[in-house]
């Protein structure tokens, strides 16, 4: 593995602690205020925080990825899986649980190498085995034993192709243009969406704002404008399945998070399924040979 792989690699994991950190800036923020205007806030922070190192970037860097309209492009798909994915996580939660909407999200780790084969990317023996590791891992720290699939599920999966279409999206576009300018794009696109739908489903008053000002912050500035970029910025040396798996490990994260400052039990069970993510992840970066498909025609 070569430096820049290494580099990515940690630069992802440590997208998914703040993503992890994420989830229980979410949880406080909704109890103010609905869903779609939440996201919209944050969303938009996320963008505006990026404003000034975008500024600060033109005037220093002498040439730059892409130009203008291929970046607003990419940056509008990019923000629009980001959307649709949140949105029917958000529509599946109110049909079933968070345990197994937390598991059902997670299986974009499998979702994202079967999308990938359709460029023709099958993946190597080790990042498809730390795939299925990963998955097994899900199921112990998020789902509940003797797993029933509820009317919700169906569109919490839903959401997880959307979340597999940005990760497999980002890897194949982000080299093309500047990391930063498409992290703004994507953000603020996702928020003029969020508070469109918000302004016609949900109530809004400017007190739920102010009484959600830390998670708001937190959700915008760090788990928005600096992770998003993060993401973006590490993908552009990494392969997607590997990505989705290192990603992925927001579920281990978001449980440690919730442990330390909700006071949430972290069970045996849950830290079975933390250890089964973690070994997932280290046998993806395993080199191997990629695998064949036999062509029976």
């Amino acid at each position: 593995m070569n430096t820049k792989s290494v580099q990515a690699n940690l630069i992802l994991l440590i997208t998914a602690v703040i993503w992890g950190g994420g989830f229980v800036a979410q949880r406080l923020g909704m109890q103010q205020m609905g869903p779609y205007i939440f996201n919209g806030f944050r969303f938009l922070i996320g963008a505006l925080t990026l404003v000034p190192v975008i500024l600060v970037r033109k005037k220093s860097v002498i040439v730059e990825k892409g130009d203008s309209k291929k970046t607003l492009l990419i940056g509008a798909v990019a923000g629009l899986f980001l959307f649709f994915g949140a949105t029917f996580q958000q529509l599946g939660l109110v049909f079933t649980t968070a345990g197994k909407a937390g598991f059902i999200t997670g299986l974009y780790v499998v979702i994202v190498p079967l999308l990938g084969m359709l460029w023709g990317d099958r993946g190597s023996l080790y990042s498809w085995l730390g795939a299925m590791i990963a998955v097994v891992g899900l199921y112990f720290l998020s789902a509940s034993p003797g797993l029933v699939f509820a009317p919700g599920d169906g569109l919490v999966l839903i959401g997880a192709c959307f979340w597999a279409l940005h990760v497999q999206f980002i890897a194949r576009f982000s080299p093309d243009v500047d990391a930063f300018q498409l992290s703004f794009v994507q953000s603020l696109f996702t928020s003029l969406i969020s508070f469109g739908v918000g302004i016609f489903l949900e109530d809004f008053v400017f007190d739920q704002v102010l009484s959600a000002t830390l998670p708001i912050l937190y959700g915008g500035v760090i788990a928005i404008g600096i992770a998003y970029t993060m993401q973006v910025i590490g993908q552009q040396n990494t392969k997607p399945t590997a990505a989705a798996i290192i990603l992925s490990l927001e579920s281990v994260f978001a449980a440690f998070w919730g442990w330390l400052i909700l006071g949430e039990l972290l069970s045996s069970r849950a830290l079975l399924g933390s250890g089964l993510m973690l070994a997932g992840m280290m046998i993806s970066q395993l080199r191997g040979k990629k695998t064949q498909v036999v062509d029976s025609h």
